[in-house]
């Protein structure tokens, strides 16, 4: 196992998911339910499915398309998104 890529990883998906509609979601779920396990659960089963998918497509679509453009295309996407925000057509 490549620990560095493994902390890496973890750093970058634990700061990102910090306050994030999901964990909304997830305090809203278990207010609403006062279950925090079963929300717990049912949360954890939908994030790794969703990572799965996620690592799975990221796999493939290394092998077709190189990795400077996934980059490109991510950042464009991500600068998109950040100024439909900012002028709130988001």
């Amino acid at each position: 196992m490549d620990w560095k890529i493994l902390i890496a990883t973890f750093s970058t998906i634990f700061l990102a998911e910090l306050g994030d509609k999901t964990q909304i979601a997830a305090i809203i779920m278990t207010s609403k339910t006062n279950k925090p396990l079963t929300v717990f659960i049912g949360s954890m089963i939908a994030f790794a499915v969703i990572t799965i998918i996620g690592v799975a497509f990221g796999g493939v679509i290394t092998k077709v398309i190189p990795i400077y453009f996934i980059k490109v295309l991510s950042a464009v996407a991500f600068i998109t998104v950040g100024i439909l925000i900012l002028i709130g057509k988001l």
